[in-house]
C-alpha cells in the first residue's frame, strides 16, 4: 500500500507540474484534487486486491477486482460531479487529465504488485 501511495503522490505532483505549465495556474486545483482522488481510489483498490489474493479462493479474488473497478468508476462520477458543480473552478480538461494521469499508471503498478 505504501508503494501505491508514494507513487500516487509523485504522479500527482508530476501531473500537476506538467498541466500547470501547459494550461496555466487554473489547472492547479483540479489536478491536485483529482490526483488525490485517484491515489485514494488506488490505495483502497490495491488493498481489496491483496485481500482477494490472500488465498481465500476465486470468489474473493474477483470480489477484490470488482471493488477496484467500482471505485474507479466512482472516480469518473467524482470528475463529472466536480465539472458540473463548478466548471470555472474545475475545467474538464485539467480535471480529467489529473484523474487519468494518476489512475492509469497506478493501475499498472497495482497489477505488477499483484504478481
Amino acid at each position: 500500500m505504501m508503494k501505491v501511495l508514494a507513487a500516487g503522490v509523485v504522479l500527482t505532483l508530476a501531473a500537476t507540474g506538467a498541466l500547470v505549465l501547459w494550461q496555466g495556474p487554473g489547472a492547479l486545483l483540479p489536478v491536485l484534487v483529482m490526483g488525490a482522488v485517484a491515489t485514494g481510489i488506488e490505495v483502497v483498490a490495491a488493498r481489496a486486491l491483496q485481500r482477494g489474493l490472500a488465498g481465500r479462493g476465486t470468489a474473493e479474488f474477483f470480489k477484490g477486482v470488482g471493488v477496484g473497478m467500482a471505485l474507479r468508476m466512482a472516480g469518473i462520477f467524482v470528475f463529472l460531479g466536480l465539472v458540473l458543480w463548478n466548471r470555472a473552478l474545475f475545467p474538464p480538461l485539467p480535471t480529467g487529465l489529473g484523474y487519468v494521469a494518476v489512475v492509469i499508471p497506478l493501475l499498472f503498478l497495482e497489477v505488477r504488485l499483484a504478481r
